[in-house]
């Protein structure tokens, strides 16, 4: 999966309603599923979901897990979904994105985990997850805002296996028909704003060149200052609209919102968004490599010990991670592998660092990312992470050349 450049920012200063933008907690969950198993594979979503999770975090959104949720199969699902709902706690504004294969079965919407592979209607249930538990999630959080954001309106992948899971509901009779593919219409629960990539039983394009029409517009018009939500939802849909010469036309739910939500005020206030196109900028050496960096030079051990959040558990890991002209690379475990995660980052004279770290959790195999900050101070040092409430400490175990 491609991983967009490292963002980092303060948060952005939006309002919702007369609360104070500074007080306002955004707690998003990005969702992206490409790398199916048993059938065929999607191009984009992963791109699309790396793309929304950095905008979001760069909006002032927590991302749960810290990024961009990555190729989940149907245990990491359900798994990511409870820990959203136990995040939600205490926020404003709580925001579900996801892009992947979805279908509608008797009237109700099912995302398709990596791994799912029903062979009769009576296995969806079990292998797929029904959009209503992710509304439920959100509605027992008490958040004053919801916002749902479904690109999943593609084809019916199990269509050419005989098996209709796409199906709807005649409104005159209860004889069920299939259907082509997209989602079924859904009912906004109170206080929410549900958004699809394509009007309900209609197909939408997984698109070319990196991202679908749909995340694109997402991504471009959450950007914008002053659109209130209703209107920024508004544009994309006729940037899509246009992008796809009217093949493609998205389309929102909505029951009344209290007071106004802006992504970016209408000031503008808060951090520039950077360039989304860039890949994940290499790591180099700050520019002064004098005998003040160098001095870190070695193998350091990294301890990360992370308090219980919601359903995360508390948990201990340790990390070796060496340290050469002010350039710090950690790893443990095998890269893009259950359990393995990657560190890289920079050092600075004064001992400042800053690392950004992706990897996939050992237990239920989800996508994370985030961000370490910390300082060192002759042999060891603190730090903390972006993403929850962790205590970092660091140690030098071996002195590198540059030290001595």
């Amino acid at each position: 999966m491609r991983l967009a450049g490292v963002l980092f920012g303060a948060l952005v200063l939006l309002g919702l309603g007369s609360q104070s933008a500074c007080a306002e907690k955004r707690v998003a969950l990005v969702i992206g599923n490409s790398t199916y198993q048993n059938v065929p594979r999607l191009d984009n979503p992963g791109n699309d979901a790396t793309l929304l999770a950095h905008t979001l975090r760069s909006l002032g959104f927590t991302l749960v897990g810290g990024g961009a949720q990555l190729n989940l199969d149907k245990t990491a699902l359900d798994r990511v979904v409870q820990a959203f709902g136990a995040q939600l706690s205490g926020a404003d504004v709580g925001l579900f994105y996801y892009a992947g294969h979805g279908v509608q079965v008797r009237g109700e919407n099912y995302l398709i985990p990596v791994d799912a592979n029903p062979t009769k209607e009576a296995d969806i249930d079990f292998q797929m997850l029904d959009t209503n538990l992710v509304l439920r999630q959100m509605e027992g959080a008490g958040t004053r805002l919801n916002i749902v954001i479904l690109d999943a309106c593609r084809n019916n992948p199990f269509g050419g296996r005989g098996l209709a899971v796409a199906r709807a509901r005649d409104p005159e009779n209860t004889r069920l028909r299939d259907t082509t593919g997209g989602l079924a219409q859904m009912q906004a629960p109170e206080g929410t704003l549900i958004s699809f990539a394509t009007q309900p039983g209609s197909v939408a394009q997984d698109g070319t060149g990196g991202n679908g029409p749909y995340a694109k517009a997402l991504a471009e018009t959450m950007r914008k200052p002053g659109l209130g939500i209703f209107d920024a939802f508004n544009q994309v849909g006729l940037q899509v609209k246009h992008a796809t010469k009217g093949a493609q036309q998205p389309w929102v739910s909505s029951s009344p919102i209290d007071g106004a939500f802006y992504f970016v005020r209408p000031d503008g206030a808060g951090p520039q968004v950077a360039d989304l196109r860039l890949p994940t900028p290499a790591i180099t050496a700050p520019a002064a490599t004098t005998s003040d960096v160098r001095r870190f030079d070695g193998v350091w051990a990294v301890d990360v010990a992370c308090k219980k959040s919601g359903v995360l558990p508390d948990f201990k890991r340790r990390i070796l991670a060496s340290i050469s002209n002010g350039v710090f690379r950690g790893q443990q475990g095998l890269p893009r592998s259950p359990g393995g995660i990657t560190l890289e980052g920079t050092i600075e004279a004064d001992g400042a660092m800053r690392a950004f770290a992706e990897g996939i959790s050992a237990i239920g195999k989800f996508s994370f990312s985030y961000t370490m900050m910390g300082r060192l101070e002759g042999t060891s040092g603190t730090g903390t992470r972006d993403d929850r409430d962790c205590d970092v400490k660091f140690t030098k175990q071996v002195a590198g050349q540059g030290s001595r």
